[in-house]
């Protein structure tokens, strides 16, 4: 199946697009480089382009029998600070993208979504029925990137699956996690391990067990396998991809230093905005409509990234 994947040169993209070359797919990659690396995808087709320019002529070019969307803007603060930029870009080039499909053929969509659409939990874990509040204009795009894909199925009979991630993690041995700038736990745990400075701790008052917020980390092939699972059972299917329990910050900076051997020095910071307290799956869902399962444990998430990330300091 020849799939078209936007923002493949990306974290999550690039292990997809090797996931999918694992499953005899030919991925065709649309990125900007703006965030993704074009060595991600060395030997892949790739168009240099921003979504939101015409995109029709590239989809009578290689007439895609699917696509996946993961290109956007991802930083949850900066989202806050700088909203029209995300609406303009995630809202906007899901748009263009989606116009596209509709003027040359009607495709399986597969979508890129997060656990950001539900705001803090008025229960947890979290299924998909759980009340949808977004605390960030990052959140808030996706969400109605959610129901336009919902309005696109019942109008012209798209195809879809949402994936709603919770915190992606971990590296394969080949690819890991590489963005400028760093925003996320695990890496930036990791650096401070391998080369020393503090580490920040955004809000140590949440209401949690130790007062540090709670995160439920899932490994990036999980990840990837489930985007290929989903290619086949694309029906207004709406989906969690987590593992099913939380760790604090805390608890991730200890199993850092246990992998490492090296003591942390840690600085606490005000709380972040649109960071909600805690985010566990419920993916029960995922797991019987995908058939799908996650296989990698905490221990192993860090592990894999500790040595993609010693790797690259070395």
């Amino acid at each position: 199946m020849r799939v078209l994947v936007t923002g493949g040169a990306g974290y999550i993209g690039s292990h997809t697009c090797q996931a999918l070359l694992a499953a005899g797919h030919e991925p065709i990659v649309l990125d900007s480089l703006l965030y993704g690396h074009e060595y991600a995808i060395k030997g892949l087709p790739l168009e240099k382009i921003d979504l939101r320019a015409n995109l029709k002529p590239l989809f009578l070019k290689y007439k895609p029998e699917a696509v996946i969307h993961f290109a956007g803007l991802t930083y949850v603060g900066e989202s806050s600070v700088e909203p029209l930029n995300y609406y303009d870009s995630n809202v906007g080039g899901a748009l263009s993208l989606l116009r596209a499909i509709r003027e040359t053929e009607i495709v399986p969509f597969v979508f890129s979504s997060t656990c950001a659409i539900y705001g803090n939990p008025q229960y947890s874990p979290l299924d998909e029925k759980h009340p949808k509040d977004p605390l960030s204009a990052y959140g808030r795009t996706k969400w109605m990137i959610e129901q336009i894909l919902v309005d696109c199925h019942r109008s012209y009979g798209l195809p879809f699956a949402a994936l709603r991630y919770f915190n992606a993690a971990g590296a394969s041995k080949l690819l890991g996690e590489d963005h400028t700038p760093e925003t996320h736990l695990i890496p930036l745990a990791i650096k401070a391990a391998l080369q020393g400075g503090l580490l920040k701790i955004f809000g140590s008052d949440y209401p949690t067990p130790d007062g540090t917020a709670v995160r439920d980390y899932i490994h990036v092939e999980d990840l990837s396998s489930a985007h290929v699972q989903a290619l086949t059972r694309c029906d207004n299917l709406q989906v969690n991809l987590g593992v099913g329990k939380g760790y604090s910050v805390k608890e991730i900076i200890s199993l850092v230093e246990k992998v490492s051997g090296k003591k942390l020095q840690v600085e606490k910071e005000a709380r972040r905005a649109g960071d909600p307290s805690s985010l566990v799956a419920n993916s029960a869902l995922a797991k019987k409509l995908l058939d799908w399962q996650p296989r990698y444990t905490i221990e192993e998430i860090i592990q894999t990234a500790y040595e993609w990330h010693r790797k690259q300091y070395s």
